[in-house]
């Protein structure tokens, strides 16, 4: 394993530069989507119950389905250009097992933030203020049509009233979600075929366990946008710290155990 640096005036081809337009694209109608269908998810099935009620089964399922399917889709449609990775955790793995050079990881990061951000104020301006409810910000412990949704206090009273317990959960939510993208789309011997789907079911699996508890971002980018738009930024530490460790704990786990084959 090596870790590329890049920023020679070759790293950045035309080739480099449509990657990137990918990431923007892509990782802005994620964020779009995903946020959307919380704001909808959380609309019409709180429609009939009582405020800071935490989310219901049905509302925890149709917003684990609507990120799932939409990170499959964009996946399928840009691994072939940029690698499909709509994630900066996802590139700080690439980066940090040599999969990719700094200088495009750098280049990715950035237009995923910027993209979040644009794909919130997209958002902001088509849904009635009165239903924003946050614009899908992540927290911890939050169910209220001021500020999101994203848990029902199952947290209360751990380590950090709740931080530490949420920042292993996100750690762990990722290691499964990155794990998953080496196995299929990043080992050569992996599945590569089956990359999106199972990339999809894997976040789709990990939003039905987080939702509750934290949101379950796996995604700095898809935290950011709706943080910086909706200026909201409890806890927000977590959906960065949480998902870059397992990202990178992940990466190395399946670099050294599985990818250095000693036996081939």
């Amino acid at each position: 394993m090596t870790i590329q640096l890049g920023f020679q005036p070759e790293d950045f081809s035309l080739r480099t530069w449509r990657a990137v337009a990918a990431e923007f694209i892509a990782t802005g109608l994620f964020v779009f989507l995903g946020t959307a269908s919380v704001i909808s998810a959380t609309a019409f099935f709180t429609a009939n119950q009582v405020a800071n009620s935490p989310p219901g089964p049905a509302t925890i399922v149709s917003i684990a389905l609507a990120h799932g399917l939409a990170i499959a889709l964009l996946v399928a449609a840009t691994a072939k250009i940029s690698g499909g990775h709509i994630n900066p955790a996802v590139t700080f793995a690439a980066a940090v097992t040599g999969k990719m050079k700094i200088s495009t990881a750098v280049l990715y990061i950035g237009v995923q933030l910027l993209a979040a951000i644009g794909a919130s104020l997209l958002l902001k301006a088509i849904i009635a203020g009165p239903m924003e409810v946050g614009l899908g910000v992540h927290g911890l412990n939050v169910f209220n049509p001021d500020v999101g949704i994203a848990g029902g206090g199952l947290l209360d009273n751990q380590g950090g009233n709740g931080a530490g317990a949420g920042l292993l959960v996100e750690i762990v939510l990722t290691f499964v979600l990155v794990f998953v993208v080496f196995a299929t789309a990043f080992d050569p011997k992996g599945l590569a075929h089956l990359a999106p789907a199972a990339i999809g079911l894997a976040v789709l699996v990990d939003h039905l366990v987080g939702i509750p508890l934290t949101g379950a971002s796996m995604n700095p980018a898809r935290s950011f946008g709706p943080a910086v738009v909706a200026n909201i930024w409890d806890d927000h530490w977590i959906y960065w710290l949480g998902p870059l460790i397992g990202a990178a704990a992940a990466a190395l786990v399946y670099e050294f155990v599985f990818l250095q084959r000693g036996d081939d």
